[in-house]
């Protein structure tokens, strides 16, 4: 009996989805013919669909307007862009629509927010928090931006040196924020956090270095879970012991009126993913306030740093099918137009799964394979899809060309791979589209960069004489 690639889905997962249907055997990604793209662009090729980066944003906004509502939570909620999920231009500008705030962690990002500031995107009542381990550049940076007015500037001290490194920098009174160095979940291969400072030496510190400080005003206090936001009893009882602290630096400190949770929400990584955003928010929402009250302590406003919810399920990658090898009686690999380590480097590097669905030829009957890429890397693979322990696509046909799409990578994979620099083998950076929709819904895509050529890698690796 011959079974569709269709029927395989329809058996597996409710299908269609939100975002997924088919219009005959071809998949439609949020009502975008997949295969025009294909004709036009060719493949490989890299998309980014602008408008799923404001509807999460507003998502997040509404999610916790519902929760302190429902909680008659008495304070504020503000949504920040995580910049180091994505830096490029064409997310910040999408993001920057929808009155939100912005979390940066290096030296560079201080560039982009005088730029951003410089264009009008942001202005002085945009927060801008300063995450990470800072080093010389990013001090004189941060310190420039506070120097230069922007008074909503929040450097958030990651150690005990920070401080005073700022203070030589800044030359008028300034807002700081403190992170508090995590306990990690067991299976982690140590046990604290690097970064921030230690549950019990905040407040100590806070004595030692802040309350005498004429210099400073401490407003926040940032706690941060490296598994992300989920409904186990692992972060319930580190959001327990943060509050924990929160209150007991809010009894030594009038002016802390803030608690940063943090990024975290996951993102769909599965037809079959499931995850009750809204239980999360208000058992978060209800917990601060619950601790808060029994503590006789005012509830702080909310901030939250959503890196890959705000910018990955707007990313898709779209490779054809080249050629099919059947190394034994039970392997056959498909080959694709391009390296996963290069433009999936995640999927490499840390064996994280994506939706994987082909673009056409749905309604051909299927086979078990696994996927390939073009590096001579043995690690240059893609072997499961991840609810199926197992990659099923249509039959390969040397004369029906199959094209697949792997959707929700926006976050970290063109980053993290080098966006136009050197690749694995010298495999090309493949070429990226920007897709939006006009006021009237009506879509538009427009080229952001080519496929690398061989002149570009020549130009970097040094082989073109620039005399000539």
């Amino acid at each position: 009996m011959n079974i569709k690639y269709s029927d395989l889905i329809n058996q597996t997962f409710y299908f269609p989805q939100e975002e997924f249907k088919l219009n005959k055997d071809n998949l439609y990604f949020h009502n975008i013919d997949l295969m025009s793209l294909v004709e036009k662009y060719g493949t490989p090729l890299k998309f980014t669909y602008l408008p799923k980066i404001t509807e999460n944003i507003n998502k997040a906004k509404n999610l916790f307007r519902v929760a302190m509502e429902k909680n008659k939570y008495k304070a504020n909620y503000y949504y920040c862009y995580c910049t180091k999920s994505s830096h490029f231009s064409y997310v910040l500008n999408e993001a920057f629509k929808n009155d939100i705030h912005i979390e940066t962690s290096s030296a560079f990002d201080v560039n982009i927010v005088e730029k951003l500031l410089k264009s009008g995107k942001i202005n002085k009542d945009t927060y801008v928090l300063c995450n990470g381990f800072k080093r010389a550049q990013y001090i004189d940076n941060i310190a420039q931006l506070i120097n230069d007015g922007h008074d909503k500037t929040i450097p958030i001290i990651d150690n005990y040196e920070e401080l005073d490194l700022l203070q030589a920098q800044v030359t008028k009174k300034f807002k700081i924020g403190i992170r508090i160095a995590s306990e990690e979940e067991p299976k982690f291969e140590f046990y604290t956090s690097r970064l921030g400072i230690g549950y019990k030496n905040i407040v100590p510190f806070y004595k030692k270095q802040i309350a005498e400080n004429k210099g400073v005003e401490l407003k926040m206090l940032h706690f941060f879970i490296n598994t992300g936001i989920r409904d186990t009893s692992y972060y319930w009882n580190e959001l327990l012991k943060c509050l924990k602290v929160y209150i007991a630096l809010k009894k030594e400190c009038p002016t802390l009126d803030s608690l940063n949770i943090g990024g975290g929400f996951p993102i769909k990584n599965s037809l079959a993913f499931e995850y009750d955003y809204q239980y999360m928010v208000d058992e978060i929402i209800n917990q601060i306030k619950t601790a808060c009250a029994d503590a006789e302590v005012d509830v702080p406003h909310i901030f939250t740093e959503f890196g890959s919810f705000t910018v990955g399920e707007s990313g898709g990658a779209i490779y054809e099918i080249l050629y099919q090898k059947q190394q034994n009686d039970r392997e056959k690999w498909n080959m694709i137009d391009s390296s996963f380590i290069t433009t999936l480097p995640d999927s490499w590097a840390i064996n994280k799964k994506f939706i994987m669905l082909p673009i056409n030829r749905w309604n051909d009957t299927y086979e078990r394979i696994l996927l390939g890429g073009l590096t001579c890397d043995s690690d240059d693979y893609y072997n499961s899809e991840q609810n199926l322990n197992a990659i099923y696509l249509p039959k390969y046909n040397k004369d029906k060309p199959l094209y697949i799409g792997f959707f929700n990578t926006g976050a970290y994979q063109d980053t993290i791979g080098g966006f136009g620099g050197i690749h694995h083998c010298l495999i090309p950076q493949p070429r990226h589209i920007l897709i939006d929709r006009d006021e009237n819904g009506i879509l538009a895509t427009e080229l952001f960069s080519e496929q690398q050529t061989a002149e570009d890698v020549l130009n970097i690796l040094g082989y073109n004489d620039k005399a000539e």
